[in-house]
């Protein structure tokens, strides 16, 4: 199955940006929203979606400066109060009460739309984030993304590069990398190929000391149910977050063999997931 493919404009800032997303399922449907990581993109949830769409319209946005979405101007604007804003636009095109599935900057950006006042999600699943980021896990961020390569002679030379500093999204069947090469390929005129985002990104985290990031304020007001997922190798979410978290009401998931973050492609993660969504536990 193909995914259907859209767009929504938003106004961010002082002008309005293009934000492509990607869509499968029933237009009917109850609608989750899958949001990817910091430098990735919605086709990331491909294997997800595609398994969730018998049941749900499963929505997936490329954030601005990610994949077939607009780049903004200024590396400033990369930060997540306005890809909140960009994503309100697209939840308020969808018009109706949404899941939300959050890889690691997907993950904080629901958490700061759950944590507001008439808010539209229903539940949400957290992969591999929480209300505490240690240091630790955000020099190594920082770093890979400085140390990313301009571009790279061929798709095999970025796949190997993608296998290398993602292989903690998990052992993963080769035609996964594959696909996530693809789609995180900008063709160049020389005939070479870069990264599929701005590298404009980075500039927020380069221009900022690094230091553990608290957001149980904000943790604090959330009410809805979820579900918190963890690589069991994680530097970002770390052990004792995911308990505290769980013992404020959430459910949890290990994903053995995986860090930061779990691809959510295998048939486990797949089943939790679809569980957790079907299902009418409280938070």
């Amino acid at each position: 199955m193909w995914p259907r493919q859209g767009e929504v404009r938003c106004l961010l800032a002082d002008a309005f940006y293009r934000m492509a997303y990607v869509e499968m399922g029933n237009p009917a449907a109850e609608p989750v929203l899958c949001v990817h990581g910091l430098t990735r993109n919605g086709r990331d949830f491909d294997p997800l979606m595609e398994a969730l769409s018998e049941r749900f319209l499963v929505i997936a946005p490329d954030l601005p400066g990610r994949g077939r979405s607009q780049w903004l101007p200024r590396g400033e604007l990369y930060q997540p109060p306005i890809y909140v804003a960009a994503l309100a636009h697209l939840l308020a095109a969808i018009g109706r009460p949404v899941m939300w599935v959050g890889t690691s900057l997907g993950g904080i950006c629901g958490m700061m739309v759950a944590a507001t006042s008439g808010q539209p999600i229903t539940r949400m699943v957290l992969n591999d984030i929480g209300p505490h980021i240690p240091k630790a896990a955000l020099v190594r961020i920082r770093d890979y993304m400085t140390a990313a390569p301009e571009s790279f002679p061929d798709l095999a030379a970025l796949e190997a590069y993608l296998r290398r500093v993602h292989a903690p999204f998990g052992k993963l069947p080769d035609a996964e990398w594959e696909a996530m090469a693809r789609f995180s390929a900008r063709p160049l005129p020389d005939g070479s190929f870069a990264l599929h985002y701005d590298p404009k990104i980075a500039e927020p985290i380069r221009a900022q000391t690094p230091s553990d990031v608290d957001l149980w304020p904000l943790w604090d007001l959330i009410r809805v149910p979820v579900l918190a997922i963890r690589g069991a190798e994680s530097d970002l979410l770390l052990p004792e977050t995911l308990q505290r978290m769980t013992a404020s009401g959430a459910q949890s998931l290990i994903v053995p063999g995986a860090g930061h973050a779990p691809a959510l492609s295998d048939d486990a993660s797949i089943a939790a997931i679809a569980a957790f969504l079907s299902g009418d536990s409280q938070r």
